[in-house]
């Protein structure tokens, strides 16, 4: 059976559905209440937090079945949303223990967050069986090239949300094993070669197939998800061409001069739609730094120790995925210290992107001036990777 004993002798399958085109969630979830037996949405209106409350609506292929408001948690959205998603899935699981709970998000909640939640909670109760992210193809390079805060589009989860559309949508689709498609005529073959590029490895399914119900129960490991998005071990694109979009790797295994990048950041995050990895300053030796950018937004970050930093045992308590990866990476000077950058675009100029990267690397006679000399050059990343509190 598919299904885990419990306390019923069943458990309640939970599958996410999120992502910022409205419409075509909508069309999936409805999809799912007519094809999956048992099944029930759950879906927090965040629209109103603004005045203080979320609002819950359960329904079924039927309709609605209840309409509810929870307050804010701390004046945050997403906080109410945590505190009342699970305690609302137990409720329905107590009521029909074998069914099928579709949970769809509000716009800008990302799937992660939530998929996190429920299998951290969820106990012997809850399984969530997917996560799936509904795509009208049409709009993917629309809000991938958006840089305009979620607050300005009236879509912030909270007051200090200060994510942006671009970069929020790009980790929505790239977090999802499963893509749903609305149907669009106004879609070209570079959509859909965006949208690959973007998550190769995801299942694209038309959101009015049979398969789509199928893979409500296909399973999800919330760990490897999870670990697949660190900039550590990220599974990122490789190489590609296809209908006028590209995606480039950029790996080399040299430091970057970080006052020359920095001065290189505005050209180089908006030389593609988006961009993403981690890399190297020669500044910071022990640092992994986090390179994440959608629609000429950017951000960067601290995102721990590169492992050859650290004591041998120290390797022990670092998880599996995460040793693979900077094997993968291993140089014998240097061991997982690198650069692995990716960009993916329509009409990405491949050859610029390099050379403008290549330049922001240290010179033949900066490297061979060593380490310690490499600590005294100028630090501009200082003022936001080390803010002052």
């Amino acid at each position: 059976m598919r299904n885990e004993p419990t306390r019923r002798g069943a458990r309640l399958s939970v599958v996410i559905v999120g992502g910022l085109h409205a419409d075509a969630r909508g069309e999936v979830v409805e999809r799912l209440l007519r094809t999956v037996p048992g099944s029930v949405a759950l879906h927090h209106d965040l629209a109103e937090a603004a005045h203080g409350s979320v609002l819950r609506i359960v329904r079924d292929a039927s309709g609605v079945l209840s309409r509810t408001k929870t307050p804010l948690v701390d004046d945050c959205a997403c906080c109410a949303l945590r505190e009342d998603l699970v305690p609302e899935l137990l409720r329905l699981a107590d009521g029909d223990p074998s069914g099928t709970a579709v949970v769809e998000l509000w716009d800008s909640v990302e799937p992660r967050t939530m998929a996190e939640v429920v299998s951290a909670h969820g106990g012997d109760v809850l399984e969530l069986t997917n996560v799936i992210t509904a795509v009208d193809p049409a709009l993917v390079l629309p809000y991938l090239g958006s840089g305009d805060d979620l607050a300005e589009a009236g879509l912030a989860a909270a007051a200090r949300d200060r994510r942006t559309v671009g970069d929020t949508w790009a980790r929505q689709v790239e977090y999802a094993p499963v893509l749903a498609l609305v149907a669009n005529e106004a879609a070209d073959d570079a959509d859909r070669a965006l949208l690959s590029q973007l998550n190769p490895t995801a299942r694209h399914v038309p959101a009015d197939s049979v398969e789509l119900a199928r893979l409500v129960l296909d399973g999800f490991d919330v760990e490897s998800a999870g670990a697949a998005q660190h900039p550590a071990c990220a599974l990122l694109p490789q190489e590609a061409d296809e209908a006028g979009v590209a995606t480039l790797v950029w790996h080399r295994h040299r430091p970057f001069h970080p006052e020359r990048l920095y001065e290189a950041l505005e050209d180089l995050c908006c030389a593609a739609a988006r961009s993403r990895g981690r890399f190297w300053l020669a500044d910071r030796p022990d640092t992994l730094l986090a390179w994440d950018a959608a629609g000429g937004a950017l951000c960067v970050e601290s995102a721990g120790p590169w492992l050859a930093s650290l004591p041998d045992a120290a390797w022990d308590l670092v998880p599996p995925m995460r040793r693979a990866a900077a094997a993968l990476d291993w140089h014998p000077e240097h061991g997982d210290r690198c650069q692995h950058l990716v960009f993916t675009s329509p009409a990405l100029d491949r050859d610029g992107v390099v050379r403008l990267l290549d330049s922001c690397l240290l010179t033949d006679a900066e490297y061979a001036a060593g380490p310690e000399a490499w600590k005294r050059l100028p630090a501009p990343f200082d003022s936001f990777l080390d803010p002052v509190s």
